[in-house]
């Protein structure tokens, strides 16, 4: 049984949502505090096992792969500065995983993001893990990731993690369709179909795709077939639907702490946590708060 050792990090969306600050700048480089975003999501990675992290990017993304090589003038200032401990943990990841990226010529869709991974995946399961989604984990036990490829190590079959959402917010999401019995995903439930960002009055449930995924090469076959959408797009959800319909996808529900930090609130919220938990800015800000917010 080939475990998942290889991992899909699309991250060739024009970040609109944030323009002008990703005019220049790849939304996933956006700093949460001083770490930027996509860093986190390679630590998931990482400490799930994956071993081949593979970067789908369109034109001007260059700042990512240049984040992971090597600034000889930058670190050798680090080492001078008494600073070689920053450098260590960057070194520390630069070894744990072979990053390997591909251009996307085109932003054509999240599914056309993935399917341009299939030289690289081949025949072997992988997970596909997006970009300004962030989860904070302390060990293995608490890894979306790790538990999705656990899952899989079990099954042998594609699994997805899904959150409760509240349905005014069933438009920002893919939706699945579970059911009438959907109250518990806990232990996993056969998905029926997928629904994208669908309005509250059409959504299937209430159970939300935040951009944690696993699957077999069978996936490749149904991106293959679809055809594009009517905004030109081939989506990574019609060929969920399609292989939910023909063959077997489950989903889980999983206790993560989560942040989407391509969304501006969340982002910003994702800034104010992980400040107040560095020690060296927790007293300040909590002044600089309470003094904002206390009449």
């Amino acid at each position: 049984m080939k475990k998942v050792k290889k991992a899909i990090i699309p991250a060739a969306g024009l970040g609109t949502r944030f323009f002008p600050a990703t005019k220049t700048i790849p939304k996933e480089m956006l700093p949460i505090v001083d770490k930027p975003a996509i860093l986190y999501v390679i630590e998931e990675a990482i400490q799930a096992g994956i071993e081949d992290i593979v970067l789908i990017q369109g034109r001007g993304k260059t700042a990512i792969e240049d984040f992971f090589d090597v600034s000889y003038e930058l670190e050798d200032k680090l080492i001078k500065d008494g600073k070689s401990d920053v450098l260590e943990k960057l070194n520390k990841i630069r070894s744990s995983v072979n990053i390997i990226s591909i251009r996307q010529k085109a932003a054509l869709g999240l599914g056309h993001a993935v399917r341009c991974a299939k030289p690289v995946i081949g025949e072997e399961p992988f997970a596909v893990l997006l970009g300004d989604e962030i989860t904070i984990t302390n060990s293995r036990s608490d890894n979306v990731t790790a538990y999705l490829c656990d899952q899989y190590e079990k099954t042998k079959l594609s699994s997805v993690w899904v959150l409760p959402t509240d349905p005014k917010d069933s438009h920002k999401y893919g939706i699945i369709d579970v059911g009438p019995e959907n109250k518990d995903l806990s232990g996993g439930k056969k998905v029926l179909g997928v629904v994208e960002k669908p309005a509250a009055s059409k959504a299937p449930s209430t159970w939300a795709l935040p951009g944690r995924y696993v699957f077999n090469s069978e996936i490749f076959n149904y991106l293959d077939m679809i055809k594009p959408g009517n905004n030109g797009e081939i989506q990574l959800s019609d060929a969920m639907n399609e292989l939910a319909k023909s063959s077997t996808l489950n989903a889980y529900s999983f206790n993560s702490r989560r942040y989407d930090t391509g969304d501006k609130l969340g982002f910003l919220i994702a800034n104010i946590d992980m400040a107040l938990e560095r020690e060296e800015m927790r007293e300040e800000l909590m002044k600089y708060l309470n003094k904002k917010f206390t009449k």
